[in-house]
């Protein structure tokens, strides 16, 4: 089935005026854009490992809906013109037209599963839970994920420079706090390479269901994983809850805008000695990083690993 798709040239203004409309009309598939900066808290909240850049935001907009064609009549469709020309009354709609094309009945919410095939980091086999295990990895430690739309699959070279970080320093005593946990994937590998606990936090908080599924996936002992939703930056009372000088690896794969300002608290759950493994790093904003890490009194940097565009920081409590 194809889907009828009509998209209004507007401006930011009226964007949200008109999905309110549209929304009012009945009509609930809607897809906006425009090239408006995000806000700090929108950037925060983005759990991806760059940002793209946008062109200028010259305040101009496209607010497309979708409909099935046995939803479409023109009666609608005059509703959604009359709509618009209401508005323009209290706000600057813009040209205000509307073009109408048709588009391909997709499941968005599985479609990015052809994508995600087993791979291998260093001996540990990464899969998602529909494939099965190929004679040649028998031999490897499985970790099964499945990430969802909103978190990670561990293919990103920014995960798997943690990983191989996580390689030398998990043994059998270690605790380990996973800031930025999404799909739980640095947890689970943790604790499949021995670690005694893991702690997680996310902003999300479908994150808690996305990691304790992932974990039982896994067969791993729910005992063993806890995550905590809210931003340990700027939250004292959720660092207290957590646990201070507690663990023994903390590891973050967010981006180096929040790992700068993570570092001025982040010492704060380590043990004396313990490690602090940082990713998400383009290489760019390598030297900043360093730099924000360096100023901490209680941090040593005690290397850096690269791989593709991407940088590993990791540093070691005084």
């Amino acid at each position: 089935m194809k889907w009828i798709r009509f998209t209004i040239d507007t401006t930011t203004e009226a964007e949200d005026l008109i999905s309110d409309m549209l929304l009012e009309l009945g009509i609930e598939g809607i897809e906006v854009e425009d090239n408006i900066p995000l806000s700090e808290a929108d950037t925060k909240a983005m759990f991806v490992d760059i940002l793209p850049e946008l062109p200028p935001d010259e305040g101009l907009a496209k607010v497309s809906f979708y409909l099935e064609p046995e939803q479409y009549s023109e009666e609608l469709l005059a509703k959604v013109a009359e709509g618009l020309e209401e508005l323009r009354i209290f706000v600057n709609v813009g040209r205000g037209t509307i073009s109408r094309s048709e588009t391909e009945d997709k499941d968005w919410i599985n479609n990015w599963k052809q994508y995600f095939k087993p791979f291998v980091v260093d001996d540990i086999l990464i899969k998602p839970t529909w494939e099965t295990v190929g004679e040649e990895h028998k031999d490897k430690l499985v970790v099964q994920i499945d990430p969802g739309t909103a978190f990670g699959t561990g293919m990103h070279e920014t995960t798997q420079l943690c990983i191989k970080q996580l390689r030398k320093y998990v043994n059998p005593e270690t605790k380990i706090l996973d800031l930025g946990t999404g799909s739980g994937i640095l947890s689970i590998i943790a604790l499949k390479l021995g670690a005694k606990y893991a702690v997680g936090t996310d902003l999300d908080p479908n994150a808690i269901c996305a990691a304790n599924e992932n974990m039982a996936s896994n067969d791993i002992d729910a005992a063993q994983f806890k995550v905590h939703i809210g931003n340990v930056i700027d939250d004292e009372k959720l660092r207290e809850e957590i646990g201070l000088n507690e663990y023994d690896v903390v590891v973050a794969n967010i981006l180096a805008d929040i790992i700068i300002p993570m570092q001025k608290i982040v010492h704060l759950f380590l043990k004396p000695g313990a490690v602090f493994i940082s990713s998400g790093i383009i290489n760019m904003k390598e030297q900043a990083v360093v730099d924000a890490i360096s100023a901490n009194e209680n941090l040593e940097i005690i290397g850096t690993e690269y791989q593709g565009e991407w940088v590993s920081v990791i540093a070691r409590r005084k």
